[in-house]
């Protein structure tokens, strides 16, 4: 049987939807045994529920969105001072501070329909800024209410009653918010003691690379995409290669994903692993946020574990591997990997930015952010960045690639076309981040990955081209939460 399938991958066969030839690798003859069959079906009825729940309850989860369009806010308020007069509008808009002021006032809003008070930093920054804006009675209730709170005893109640002549006791400052300390630092001192001109040249290049950048980035990643739209309708690209692949059927693919991804990774891999994680990082004494950083990098290293066990027991069934390897990384040579990954991302970025935007005019904040996003734009811990980055930009790269586009875009592709291939791991990479308000974006992204895979042969520049995608986005929020 070993020899068989051996010999099966050593050939191509002709792919009846005229897409080329395509690796002949399905297992030939026999159905798969009964149990196996039997353990699919389980999986994948465990799946889809944990799934679609999960999808459900991320409508329910906060969404970093405000979180970040206050971050940017505030950096375009604390950046106005240096900014050229012709460049305000559109760097910062017209009246930045009335737009943060309006921000504060909606997530403090939200915060009391929620029936939970906003958090102390939000009332206190916008207490400030009402001051800046002369409206002294509407500040002074704001600060009145944070002195008198019983739940916000840290820092932010401490200045307020400061500010309202009621303590002369020692400060902390509040927050780790760049705007909220530096007002707070103004508002007992005065601006050169406190480094308004460095804080607002700080804030000016903060909001260049967050505003001016990605501007850049899209125009030039919209020509590319424009001429290879154009040399395929002329029919002037290269054609695209024969998709190749690890011979794996179908069943075998919907127990990695369903049984080994699902199941063992996110449903048994967090009960099992969690009780000995918490107990080993409280033995040794970590503390937050080290902890937290520590935590989402060995979780997401014991998710990996399972699934891709399972894959190199499948893997070992085949025989012996080709040349290129089942999964054809193809690292070599690096610079074309590394040019095919950035040109590949340059395109995606354009379709990536049009669904989001035309998500957010139709649906406005659906919420269900990654929680990952809310930690790092938080963090301000070196390790524990550091913890964060090597999961984002390292490990869910290779992962995710080796499952989505190395395992499931070739076998959907062998049995339904290539273009089929890359819409269905699109699909299922989409969903498998449980993120209902994310699922158009990520959806995009998918697509833009799988085709680079079918386009270059190779699975390496995928790999590449998604630690690029969440290196931008780590970079993005460490620039608005420094």
């Amino acid at each position: 049987m070993r020899q068989q399938r051996q010999q099966g991958a050593d050939s191509t066969v002709t792919a009846g939807n005229g897409q080329g030839p395509l690796p002949a690798g399905a297992p030939p003859g026999r159905p798969a045994p009964l149990w196996k069959r039997a353990l699919a079906l389980v999986s994948l009825a465990l799946s889809l529920l944990l799934w679609l729940n999960g999808l459900v309850v991320s409508l329910s989860r906060p969404s970093v969105g405000g979180e970040l369009n206050l971050r940017q806010l505030e950096l375009a308020v604390l950046a106005e001072p240096r900014l050229p007069a012709p460049l305000q509008p559109l760097l910062a808009g017209v009246n930045p501070a009335q737009e943060l002021n309006r921000a504060l006032e909606q997530e403090i809003s939200r915060g009391a329909e929620a029936g939970a008070p906003a958090a102390a930093e939000l009332r206190l920054e916008r207490a400030l800024l009402l001051l800046r804006l002369h409206q002294q009675d509407e500040a002074k209730t704001l600060l009145q209410e944070l002195a008198s709170d019983a739940g916000a005893a840290g820092p932010e109640a401490g200045l307020a009653r400061t500010l309202l002549g009621e303590s002369n006791a020692p400060l902390r400052w509040p927050g780790q918010r760049p705007l909220l300390r530096q007002w707070s630092c103004e508002a007992l001192a005065d601006e050169q003691r406190c480094g308004a001109v460095e804080a607002s040249q700080r804030a000016l290049l903060q909001l260049l690379a967050l505003t001016v950048l990605p501007v850049v980035v899209l125009l030039a990643g919209s020509v590319l995409l424009l001429r290879e739209l154009w040399l395929r309708w002329r029919r002037r690209a290269t054609p695209m290669p024969a998709l190749e692949g690890p011979p794996l059927s179908g069943l075998d693919a919907v127990l990695l994903i369903a049984g080994g991804f699902v199941v063992v990774g996110e449903l048994l891999t967090p009960i099992l692993v969690t009780p000995l994680l918490e107990a080993g990082l409280g033995a040794l004494a970590v503390a937050e946020p080290l902890r937290a950083g520590l935590t989402v990098l060995t979780l997401y290293a014991a998710l990996m574990a399972g699934p891709l066990v399972i894959l190199a027991l499948m893997l070992q069934g085949l025989g012996p591997a080709p040349a290129a390897g089942w999964l054809l990384f193809r690292w070599q040579p690096w610079p074309g990997a590394l040019h095919k990954a950035l040109r590949g991302l340059l395109m995606v970025l354009p379709l990536v930015s049009l669904v989001g935007w035309l998500q957010g005019q139709l649906w406005g904040d659906a919420g269900g952010s990654n929680p990952l996003l809310d930690l790092v734009l938080r963090s301000q811990n070196p390790a524990a960045l550091a913890c964060f980055a090597l999961t984002a930009v390292v490990l869910a790269p290779l992962f995710e690639e080796t499952l989505f586009r190395g395992v499931v875009l070739p076998v959907a592709g062998r049995r339904l076309g290539p273009l089929a291939g890359v819409v269905l791991s699109a699909l299922i990479f989409a969903v498998a981040h449980l993120s209902l308000g994310e699922l158009p974006p990520l959806f995009m992204l998918g697509l833009g990955l799988g085709w680079l895979r079918w386009s270059s042969g190779r699975l390496g520049p995928c790999v590449l081209m998604h630690a690029l995608w969440n290196g931008l986005t780590f970079c993005n929020l460490l620039l608005l939460g420094s």
